[in-house]
C-alpha cells in the first residue's frame, strides 16, 4: 500500500501531464521551445517575489511570467534584434535577477534545489486542487482557441486574411503557456518544466500521423513518463523531477527505432 504522498504526488503529475500534453504539441509546431524555456527561467523571480512579499507562489510566477511574454513583444517592435536574441536576453536577465534577490533574503529558509528541480512528493492536497481547476480552465481556453491558433501555426497571414485575429490567439496562447508553469513550478521546477512540455510531444511527432492523434500520444507520453517515473524514483531513491523526465527521454529514444526501422525499408 502506498503513502498518501505517493498519492498525491500520482494524482497531481498525472494532471500537469494532460495539460502540458497539447500545449506541448505547439509548441513544438510553432518552434517556441526557447521561449518556454525563458518562461521558465523567469519563474525563479516569480518564486522569489512570492517569498518576499508573502505572495502565493504560483499567481507571482504567472504574473511575471506574463510580464517576461509582454515585454517580448514590446522589444520586438522596438528593437531590430532578432527573437532568439531577445529570448536569450529576457532568460537569462530574469534568471539573473531571481539568483541575486534570493542573495537578499537570508532570513528566509527555503529549498532552492527543490525550486530549481521541483518537489512532487511533497504537493498538498491544496496544490492538486490547483492543478487540475486550473489546468481544467487553460485546456477549456486551448479548445476555445483551437482553430484559431491552429491556423496561424500552419499560416498566419492565410489566418488573418480569414478574420481569426491570430495576434490574439497568439497572445491568449502564451498566457496559457505562462499559467502551466506557474502550475507546475513547484511539482517539476524551474528548470524542468520546458523538458516535460517539449520531451513527449516530441516523442509523439515521431510515432504520430495527425495533430489530433500527436496530441492524444504526447498526453498519453507524459502520463507514462510520470507514472513511472514515480515508481522509479521511489524504487532507486532519485529526485522525482529529473526522474520524470529521464523517463520521458528513454521513450524519445524508444520512439526513434520506428523511424529508422522505416529509413532502412526506404534504403
Amino acid at each position: 500500500m502506498f503513502d498518501d504522498f505517493f498519492i498525491r504526488a500520482l494524482v497531481a503529475g498525472i494532471g500537469i501531464a494532460i495539460v502540458v500534453g497539447p500545449l506541448g504539441c505547439f509548441v513544438i509546431w510553432r518552434r517556441l521551445s526557447y521561449f518556454g524555456d525563458t518562461l521558465s527561467h523567469s519563474a525563479l523571480l516569480g518564486v522569489t517575489l512570492a517569498y518576499s512579499f508573502s505572495l502565493n507562489i504560483s499567481l507571482s510566477v504567472f504574473i511575471i511570467s506574463a510580464v517576461v511574454a509582454l515585454l517580448l513583444i514590446n522589444l520586438q517592435k522596438r528593437t531590430k534584434l532578432a527573437g532568439d536574441s531577445l529570448l536569450g536576453l529576457l532568460a537569462h536577465s530574469t534568471l539573473a535577477i531571481g539568483l541575486v534577490l534570493i542573495g537578499f533574503l537570508s532570513y528566509i529558509r527555503f529549498d532552492l534545489m527543490g525550486l530549481l528541480f521541483g518537489d512532487i512528493l511533497a504537493v498538498t492536497i491544496e496544490d492538486i486542487a490547483l492543478v487540475w481547476v486550473g489546468g481544467f480552465v487553460i485546456l477549456g481556453i486551448l479548445y476555445f482557441i483551437w482553430k484559431s491558433l491552429f491556423s496561424a501555426t500552419v499560416n498566419y497571414d492565410l489566418s488573418a486574411a480569414e478574420g481569426m485575429k491570430p495576434e490574439v490567439s497568439n497572445f491568449i496562447f502564451t498566457l496559457l503557456l505562462a499559467g502551466v508553469i506557474a502550475l507546475s513550478i513547484k511539482m517539476i521546477g524551474a528548470l524542468l518544466i520546458t523538458g516535460l512540455l517539449l520531451i513527449p510531444a516530441a516523442t509523439a511527432r515521431n510515432i504520430s500521423n495527425s495533430p489530433n492523434q500527436m496530441v492524444f500520444l504526447a498526453t498519453l507520453v507524459g502520463i507514462i513518463s510520470v507514472i513511472a517515473g514515480l515508481f522509479t524514483s521511489l524504487e532507486l531513491n532519485t529526485s522525482s523531477g529529473p526522474t520524470i523526465i529521464v523517463v520521458a527521454l528513454i521513450l524519445f529514444i524508444v520512439s526513434l527505432v520506428p523511424l529508422e526501422i522505416k529509413g532502412q525499408l526506404q534504403k
